[in-house]
């Protein structure tokens, strides 16, 4: 019993405590964007969302609206959850300047509840994960309503491309929208932009994102 016992011990010596270790720490070159306390490096109307259970979340009593990153980003790799509630409207703002419509000024990835029956005639270009007004992403890959979907976005020069729960929904390259009428045929200035925020842009919905991390890539010469 006794050598047991000291075998157990010998063990517990070896394996030490259990540390935990967060999604961006176990990435290689991946950062959190959120401490998932309070919104210190977040900038615009933090009163519309909160946090809970280390979450941002739109806030639908507080109407939500547009929150960025106090940093700017050019070529990154951005990787999140997210959980949409029946009917959910939202946006990722990417290369974003912090005034003005982000879908326009900057560019907007929708976040969008594509089941949505109020949602059954929209344009292909407004559907989730759809760069908004310029470029459709693929549909059918959305989790169902109150689960957690995993995204990952990568803006990488005149590349944009966002997976889904691992599935590639869009990839597309800017040069190519900017040669062209844009799908919406509304003036797009973004279009130039090389740089920006990212932010969420609510409309009151109670959209929840989680594990914000993303990694900088180098600047295309």
């Amino acid at each position: 019993m006794r050598t047991l016992l000291a075998s157990l011990l010998l063990g517990l010596l070896i394996v030490g405590p259990t540390v935990s270790v967060s999604a961006a720490e176990s990435e290689e070159g991946f950062v959190s964007i959120f401490n998932g306390k309070n919104f210190d490096g977040w900038v615009g109307n933090t009163k519309g969302y909160k946090v809970e259970e280390e979450s941002i979340v739109c806030d639908p009593t507080a109407g939500g609206g547009n929150i960025y990153t106090e940093k700017e980003y050019a070529n990154f790799v951005l990787r999140f959850e997210f959980k949409l509630p029946p009917g959910a409207n939202n946006g990722l703002g990417i290369r974003a300047p912090l005034q003005g419509n982000a879908a326009y000024n900057g560019y907007e990835l929708q976040i969008l509840d594509n089941t949505a029956k109020k949602y059954e005639k929209l344009k292909p270009y407004q559907y989730h994960g759809s760069l908004y007004g310029l470029a459709p992403a693929k549909r059918g890959h959305l989790k169902p309503i109150g689960e957690w979907n995993e995204q990952e976005v990568t803006v990488d020069g005149d590349l944009v491309k966002v997976v889904l729960n691992g599935t590639e929904i869009l990839n597309v390259d800017l040069e190519e929208i900017r040669s062209k009428p844009t799908l919406d045929g509304s003036e797009h200035p973004g279009l130039k932009r090389s740089t920006g925020h990212i932010g969420f842009l609510g409309h009151g919905d109670k959209v929840e994102f989680r594990n914000l991390r993303i990694k900088s890539l180098p600047e295309m010469k």
